[in-house]
């Protein structure tokens, strides 16, 4: 596929604005939606877009930006409607928005890797206008709890929250896997709740030190554990039998047959 020209990206975003223009006119589904309405579906579009950008499904992504596009046109429609403000206005505060947070792009501030930057961001996010009051207030509440983690964790090392070097993280790992252990032994479920939690936290805040993304990580592995289950289950049934009446062993046996049926 050819690159389309700048002008040709702007009479498309045209063409789609056109569209829902009408929709919102002719159509009794999109005439009566509402932004609390549109929120479920948006949060299910931006979920199978992740779906999409783990499979790295090229025409998967092309459609579900489509979706997640309406969505944003569609906000905006709604915001026009009300006269609060439109495409345009959220378009203009984000190219100034952007502007603003890369002085080392637009003005005279240096920042000469990626870290620098994203420490400036931080410190520029605090001085805005109606901004951050506090380092980790940007961090949504609504956010799934392992994002949310690498998020806090990612804030505070910008400000210099951090490990001097970042293999100190594993001792951490290891005493939060110690105070579980004890916990377990109690059996005191509060505890091992909470100790879990920490443990939990510490592996994230690894992840971020060794530069993986722990949501993608363990996302790929619930993927390969589907996909190795399944061929338990579908040798069994080639057997003539029901996985439920495997030993331990057969489905231990079929699990590494499938593991080197993928090394191969």
């Amino acid at each position: 596929m050819s690159a389309h020209t700048r002008h040709e990206k702007i009479e498309a975003l045209g063409r789609v604005i056109d569209t829902l223009d009408i929709l919102r006119v002719e159509c009794p589904w999109d005439r009566k939606q509402t932004n609390e309405s549109l929120r479920a579906n948006t949060i299910e579009e931006v979920y199978e877009l992740a779906d999409a950008l783990i499979k790295s499904d090229d025409m998967a992504i092309r459609k579900e930006l489509g979706d997640v596009l309406l969505h944003v046109l569609f906000y905006a429609k709604i915001g026009e409607e009300s006269g609060s403000f439109d495409i345009a206005d959220v378009a203009d505060a984000l190219n100034e928005k952007l502007i603003f947070r890369h002085p080392h792009v637009f003005g005279d501030t240096e920042a000469d890797t990626a870290q620098k930057v994203k420490e400036n961001w931080e410190d520029l996010k605090l001085k805005e206008k109606g901004g951050n009051k506090t380092v980790l207030a940007g961090v949504p509440d609504a956010l799934p709890a392992m994002i949310k983690a690498a998020r806090i964790q990612e804030k505070a090392a910008n400000v210099g929250f951090d490990w001097e070097e970042r293999r100190q993280v594993w001792d951490k790992v290891r005493e939060e896997a110690g105070e579980l252990g004890r916990e377990i032994d109690r059996m005191d479920s509060d505890r091992m709740e909470e100790e879990m939690g920490d443990l939990l936290f510490s592996l994230i805040n690894a992840s971020r030190l060794y530069d993986i993304n722990p949501e993608n990580a363990l996302e790929k592995t619930n993927r390969k554990f589907i996909r190795r289950f399944n061929y338990v289950e579908r040798r069994a049934a080639e057997s003539g039998r029901n996985i439920r009446s495997l030993t331990l062993a057969e489905m231990d046996e079929l699990w590494n047959e499938a593991k080197q049926s993928e090394q191969k």
